[in-house]
């Protein structure tokens, strides 16, 4: 490769290259300017004072392995534009003489690595980022003002602490993307959203930030994602009315109050993701939820919702309608949900699940009947309310659950026997309850736990016992009937000594009655066989 004097542009990502690079390798390419070698098993091995006889507009090393010690050759690139050097066990710190090395650096991506220390006054230095991605290091200290003209900030997963300060005195017109996302921020959110009207995702969620969430979010019309959960924010939800791109709303895990707003289903129709999960939220359900047509994840679990289901549910076209649109749609980031049990991250697989959590609430009155045709929903939970009633008979209709959690209610009546249609169900509890009767045969409900059905005093039949009350009547009246009816055949003596002495005379006399003449007499025999031979011959011919 490196008698390649000419060569301007080499790419080789995604491949299944092994081994190290020398210097070797590089001593001739004067004139190469585009290297791309990422997503290979390759490892530098250069020295600490080597000078490349080039000068790079883009380089790309992502997944190489290119630390420990951040590299001081690349300091020397001055005309970089993009430079991509994620997930390439660097475990250093970004040396100053870095951040001045050029004007022209649009892309910078030094995400997955180790590196550690505080970043530095940018906003002072000549920089133009575009792309600005440090994110998943261990960078720590304040936040300083961000580039004038960053479009794409990601400085998620490391400890970065204290206020965000100095956000509001930058000016960077162009943000569209701000990910400050677990980390270590806390103080209260600015209020200078509105001068940031590009702003697309906004996600400060895992940090330590409290007050309230300012009205200013509110004027972000073109805002698609927002997440806010995991932090110490308090006070009413203000009105998003205005953010009518929204997708994804993930405020879960705070200290919010108040009711859940109407327009919510009114104007945030392109929802795709809503989680209040573990709030203060209080009051009972709006019925214009039922007016997300495409949302796939409802999440309103720990709160204080009172009140009953809503009946319109089953107006949500993406829980009833078979047709695959809705998966067409973009899922924006990645999103923590309670998957059968366990906390699991979502990204792209999240446009097939369908997801309904209004769990650990104060809900009342029963399951609504028209729920039975969202036939698409996969999760279910509404466990630990204050739900009554039977179940609705054609419960079995929604055929795509693989969980569900209806445990701890006030659920009575029998399981219908449409349950055993729930082929897919893989995880269900529907203990502490006030269910009776026979749990329905079927494949998935005898396999799971006893445990699924425990504290339904009425409710027998396996997994939950080995059979009902009723069952063990019927055995014990068959076996006395059983019994009484042998006593009477013995009465009636149909069955006696005589009655195998004649079997067996019977038998005597058909045998030697049949054969007797055919072993006497010779003509008999030879004419018997005679018959059986032309029979044999006839149908060979046939």
């Amino acid at each position: 490769m490196g008698l390649l004097s000419s060569l301007e542009d080499l790419a080789l990502s995604w491949n299944s290259l092994t081994g190290a690079l020398t210097e070797a390798h590089f001593r001739n390419l004067f004139r190469l300017r585009s290297l791309s070698i990422d997503h290979n098993s390759l490892s530098f091995n250069l020295s600490f004072s080597w000078l490349p006889p080039f000068q790079l507009k883009s380089l790309d090393v992502s997944s190489c392995k290119i630390g420990p010690a951040f590299p001081r050759w690349i300091q020397k690139q001055t005309e970089l534009t993009s430079l991509y050097m994620s997930n390439a066990s660097i475990s250093d710190s970004v040396p100053d003489e870095f951040w001045d090395l050029s004007s022209s650096l649009l892309d910078l991506n030094l995400s997955m690595n180790q590196i550690h220390g505080k970043l530095p006054h940018l906003s002072s230095k000549n920089c133009t980022y575009f792309t600005f991605d440090l994110s998943s290091n261990h960078l720590f200290g304040p936040l300083p003002p961000f580039p004038p003209n960053v479009a794409i900030l990601v400085l998620s997963k490391n400890m970065f602490s204290g206020p965000l300060s100095s956000f509001c005195p930058t000016e960077a017109q162009e943000l569209s993307n701000l990910d400050l996302s677990d980390n270590l921020l806390s103080g209260e959110l600015p209020s200078c959203w509105v001068k940031y009207q590009g702003l697309l995702y906004l996600n400060l969620g895992n940090n330590s930030f409290s007050g309230k969430i300012p009205s200013a979010v509110g004027y972000l019309k073109n805002l698609e994602l927002l997440r806010l959960q995991d932090n110490k924010l308090s006070g009413d939800l203000p009105s998003l009315e205005n953010c009518t791109e929204l997708r994804v709303v993930d405020l879960g895990a705070n200290k919010l109050s108040g009711r859940i707003p109407a327009w919510i289903g009114q104007t945030l129709t392109k929802l795709l993701v809503l989680r209040l999960h573990s709030n203060e939220f209080y009051g009972s359900l709006p019925s214009s939820l039922c007016g997300l047509p495409v949302i796939h994840v409802l999440d309103l679990s720990q709160n204080n919702i009172s009140g009953a289901l809503p009946h319109c549910l089953n107006n949500i076209t993406a829980y009833t309608s078979m047709s695959s649109q809705w998966e067409d749609l973009t899922i924006l980031g990645f999103v923590q949900l309670v998957w059968k049990g366990i906390n699991i991250e979502w990204g792209e697989n999240l446009k097939h699940l369908r997801s309904i959590d209004i769990s650990s609430n104060y809900l009342s009155g029963d399951i609504p009947e028209t729920m039975t045709s969202m036939m698409r929903l996969i999760s279910l939970n509404l466990s630990r309310n204050n739900l009554t009633g039977v179940f609705p008979s054609d419960f079995g209709k929604l055929k795509s659950l693989e969980s569900l959690d209806l445990s701890r209610n006030q659920l009575s009546g029998n399981i219908p026997a449409s349950f055993s249609c729930l082929n897919f169900l893989s995880v269900m509890d529907l203990s502490y309850n006030n269910l009776s009767g026979r749990i329905p045969l079927g494949t998935q409900l005898q396999g799971f736990n006893a445990s699924s059905y425990m504290d339904n005093l009425g409710l027998c039949g396996p997994p939950l016992t080995p059979w009902c009350p009723g069952d063990a009547t019927n055995q014990d009246s068959a076996g006395t009937s059983g019994a009484e009816g042998d006593k009477t055949e013995e009465d009636d003596g149909l069955i006696t000594l005589g009655f195998y002495v004649s079997l067996v005379l019977g038998f005597i006399i058909g045998f030697w009655g049949f054969c007797g003449p055919l072993l006497l007499k010779v003509s008999w025999r030879n004419a018997y066989f005679q018959f059986w031979n032309d029979i044999k011959i006839w149908n060979c011919h046939v």
